[in-house]
């Protein structure tokens, strides 16, 4: 298991279960402003203007406290303009980075690991102020008029402003956040016939977008090429209707000799709707030939591979070749508890942000249908099944009955959970890993040659009928 202590021995479970100070009250302030902005901002009611005095109250004695209750104070007489609002969301920020950092330090005591400790780099602020300033102002309008008022009206004046943001490859990442928050207001749209909303994934959606329209907030940090070994753990399959990203995590170890790190390498692919399961790896496979190796279980040695200090590998093949074996259980015994966690960049400390690769073993397990729960060291663990994705071997029994996990501990709901990418299962007396992503380099698994095939045979219609039409 991931050691607690360099003398080795079982992850500190207790730690994960046990109530963290303050938690529950910076969230309760949060979601106080949250349902403030269900009904909007254009005439405040009594119960709009009691949850945004408890968000002021909330951040009392912080450098924010005067003024986000002068914020407070405005929009709750009516009177909030942007600036107000950017403070309100600020404050919003602060609460869920102050609940980001307290389950970190939780994570980082249960396991035993450190964190990386160098310094973030300053992003370079750029400047498009006309364009962050329009998108800053249709962000008030929102809020003034509520969810609940919502109309299709409202929702399309975002058009030209992300029209606007995205003539700018630096601004394209509030552009992107921007054009999927529209597309789901205009989903539910007139906001008056919804009979509940999302709130908090809308309040996250509207404040992380209003921040940054503050200039230099969006701005990429810079990466430093590095050299050495990448030993990948898993890999987090994650689909959407029209798109898909593949996420692997990995243990870097540096040729120069210092702490290993924990890394991250995505990709992401546009996708029809009528390719799924096995299938998704056709599309990202020639993307990233990290894919191949995660599934083949190898290595890679990386040249020069750019690598952000919040352990995101911007991968590019030309820097990497495959290396030898290794398994990623092996791995993950023997080179995880070692490793040193990323950094979380200010905008993006927020809970649901959180995800480590763990290891656990000896274990007992609890199954009730599809619903499976560890017992580590008599303490309960939630095992996330839902995440397991269909494009792979694994399954929730193959889950149940394994004597040894890799897993992203994530936490949900108000508690921790494990989202399992890799089992060890005993067959025929022999111990066989079983991952989430062993399909995504290719499989002669009869189940996934199907996927695949179907998958091939979708593809070439579409390609075909996009022939046709390009040749009309």
């Amino acid at each position: 298991m991931v050691p607690a202590d360099p003398g080795g021995g079982v992850m500190r479970t207790d730690l994960l279960t046990e109530d963290v100070a303050g938690l529950g009250e910076a969230l309760a302030a949060v979601d106080a402003f949250d349902r403030v902005l269900v009904d909007g901002l254009l005439r405040p009611g009594a119960a709009q203007a009691e949850g945004l005095a408890e968000l002021a109250r909330a951040v009392v004695g912080s450098p924010l406290a005067a003024r986000v209750a002068q914020a407070a104070e405005k929009t709750a007489a009516g009177g909030g303009g942007e600036d107000d609002f950017l403070a309100l969301a600020a404050a919003r920020a602060a609460l869920l980075g102050a609940v980001h950092d307290a389950l970190t330090a939780r994570v980082e005591a249960a396991t035993g690991r450190e964190p990386f400790v160098e310094d973030l780099p300053a992003p370079d602020a750029g400047s498009s102020a006309n364009v962050l300033a329009a998108a800053r102002s249709w962000l008030a309008d929102l809020a003034r008029t509520g969810w609940r008022g919502l109309d299709h009206e409202a929702v399309s004046a975002s058009a030209p402003v992300v029209s606007a943001l995205l003539a700018d490859p630096a601004l394209r990442r509030l552009a992107a956040l921007l054009d999927g928050f529209a597309a789901e207001l205009a989903a539910s749209c007139p906001g008056a016939t919804v009979e509940e909303f999302p709130v908090r994934r809308w309040a996250d959606l509207w404040a992380r977008a209003l921040l940054l329209t503050v200039p230099g907030t969006g701005a990429v940090a810079g990466a430093e090429p590095v050299t050495g070994r990448l030993l990948p753990l898993g890999v987090d399959l994650q689909e959407h209707a029209t798109a898909v990203q593949a996420q692997v995590h990995a243990v870097f170890e540096p040729a120069d000799g210092s702490p290993s790190r924990l890394v991250r390498a995505s990709v992401s692919a546009p996708k029809p709707d009528t390719v799924v399961g096995a299938g998704l790896w056709q599309l990202l496979r020639p993307h990233m030939s990290l894919l191949a190796a995660a599934g083949e279980g190898r290595a890679m040695q990386l040249t020069g591979m750019p690598l952000t200090a919040e352990g995101d590998l911007l991968w590019d093949d030309a820097h990497a070749r495959t290396g030898e074996p290794a398994d990623a259980l092996t791995t993950a015994r023997v080179a995880l508890p070692a490793a040193t966690g990323p950094r979380t960049a200010p905008l993006d400390r927020h809970p649901a942000r959180l995800v480590v690769p763990v290891f656990l073993e000896g274990y007992g397990t609890e199954a009730d249908g599809d619903t499976v729960t560890f017992d580590v060291a008599g303490q309960r663990l939630g095992v996330d099944v839902d995440r397991i994705p269909a494009a792979g071997p694994l399954t929730p029994k193959s889950v149940a009955a394994s004597r040894a996990c890799i897993g992203l501990l994530r936490w949900d709901a108000g508690e921790f959970r494990l989202q399992p990418l890799a089992v060890e299962t005993l067959v025929r007396k022999k111990p066989v890993g079983v991952h989430a992503g062993a399909w995504a380099g290719g499989t002669t698994d009869k189940a996934g040659a199907r996927a695949e095939k179907a998958a091939t045979d979708a593809a070439a219609v579409l390609r075909e009928r996009a022939g046709r039409l390009l040749r009309k």
